[in-house]
């Protein structure tokens, strides 16, 4: 597997990543050993997670499968902290709670550092200043090699990376995770030409759509998918209105002519867009893992990357696009 500068930073990451939002919850010891195996095996290092996934289970389990499955040196392990089980306050950024997170994370995980540390989500009850101040403290006390955000908006984003970038001996934020897909192109208004002008690398999150673009929706809702299933029925049901079955079918006549599977076009396309680094996979299990692997001998013909763009095209109108036309 080809692999890919983390934004304007020296890492080097495969440019696929592996996903653990389901393991300790659906997804076993087993399947999970099976799925980073075969990861290791097809060339991909990077591999992400975070402190609520199944309330630590997940780090927990990679924690697990680390050294006696594959060498951590192998890996570039990124986790997340911000998220709270709280309903009165969904995120907590302070530098106390981000810090104390950390520490958890790395006795899940048994390792004394993370490769990348990612502040969840932005937290309006905590000054930015303060969050970064400790993201500048993981880096220093060698608790982790580098930082980024996720499910930032374009402001927050800029002000962020900009702040980090405004003092000598502050640290560069390295990437951005976000959800990005054919069905999922808001970040394309604000946060993909900040992250591209700040040398911020993407990450995307959901790049299949939840589950959507793999075609298997087209004639209704199988019993055995996250759509048909109670916990994760209402994530899938945004992606299922008319606009994505019209995304959905000319994917699957794209798919048709190149002979490859929707879920392998849909990849190859976010992949392969400028500024994006390694999109983040979730998988069941190692068959469903290694189908979404074999994509890396797949580049898309131009012809068919901007008719994908045509179908999938999000309304960016004033102030974003031909404003001096209004």
């Amino acid at each position: 597997m080809e692999h890919r500068h983390l934004g304007r930073t020296g890492l080097r990451v495969s440019r696929l990543g592996l996903g653990t939002l389901t393991w300790g919850r659906d997804t076993g010891e087993r399947d999970a050993a099976d799925q980073l195996k075969s990861f290791w095996e097809a060339g991909g290092s990077l591999v992400d997670t975070a402190d609520v996934y199944a309330d630590g289970g997940a780090e927990y389990l990679l924690g697990r499968l680390i050294e006696d499955l594959v060498p951590r040196s192998d890996l570039v392990i990124a986790t997340k902290a911000g998220s709270v089980p709280d309903p009165d306050r969904r995120f907590d950024t302070s530098r106390g709670h981000l810090l104390a997170a950390l520490d958890a994370s790395l006795q899940r995980l048994g390792t004394d550092h993370v490769d990348l540390w990612q502040v969840h989500a932005y937290d309006p009850g905590t000054p930015m200043e303060e969050t970064l101040q400790a993201l500048d403290i993981a880096v220093s006390s060698g608790r982790a090699r580098y930082v980024g955000v996720s499910n930032f908006c374009g402001w927050q984003l800029a002000k962020a990376a900009s702040w980090q970038l405004a003092t000598p001996g502050r640290t560069p934020l390295a990437s951005t995770q976000m959800e990005y897909s054919l069905l999922q192109r808001g970040i394309e208004r604000e946060v993909l030409p900040a992250a591209v002008d700040l040398g911020v690398g993407l990450l995307p999150s959901s790049p299949l759509g939840r589950g959507v673009l793999t075609g298997k929706y087209r004639h209704g809702v199988p019993a055995d998918s996250r759509g048909g299933s109670s916990g994760m029925a209402a994530f899938v049901a945004p992606y299922l209105d008319d606009t994505a079955r019209l995304i959905v079918d000319a994917l699957a006549i794209a798919a048709d002519g190149l002979a490859v599977s929707p879920l392998h076009v849909a990849l190859a396309w976010v992949r392969d867009r400028p500024g994006v680094t390694a999109p983040i996979l979730g998988a069941r299990n190692a068959a469903q893992l290694g189908a979404a692997l074999s994509v890396e001998g797949l580049t898309l013909p131009e012809e068919i990357c901007s008719a994908l763009d045509d179908v999938s095209a999000p309304l960016h109108r004033y102030p974003d696009h031909d404003w001096t036309t209004l």
